[in-house]
């Protein structure tokens, strides 16, 4: 299975929808692509929703924390949702969970950005 990857900006929040697998493979895509929408629209914010997303390893967990320290240098927030059980355990035992906050949906992560 492959990733599938969907962004939406909405203010100066990246809104990135993610689903299938997030692996070696598919890692340094993900991370250009968000890389360049960061350059290129002036991003403040990320939200991460990860509803639909069934794997991850620790290239995905690279390229979250990598968008994490180019976000925070301009003092902006990730914020993450919609974890399945499974990419929650693998949040719990990375230690992510003490940098990028969680909450249950897109909707509640936008609120807490203040653009929803």
């Amino acid at each position: 299975m492959s990733l599938t990857i969907d962004m939406e900006l909405i203010e100066d929040v990246l809104c990135i929808r993610l689903g299938g697998e997030l692996d070696h493979h598919t890692a340094d895509d993900l991370r250009r692509q968000i890389t360049k929408k960061i350059e290129d629209y002036d991003i403040r914010h990320i939200v991460l929703n990860l509803g639909d997303l069934s794997f991850m390893d620790s290239s995905g967990l690279g390229v979250i924390l990598g968008r994490y320290k180019q976000i925070k240098q301009d003092h902006g927030e990730i914020v993450v949702c919609e974890l399945s059980p499974v990419i929650q355990r693998l949040f719990e035992m990375s230690g992510l969970f003490k940098i990028i906050r969680v909450e249950p949906s897109e909707q509640n992560a936008l609120k807490r950005l203040g653009v929803a």
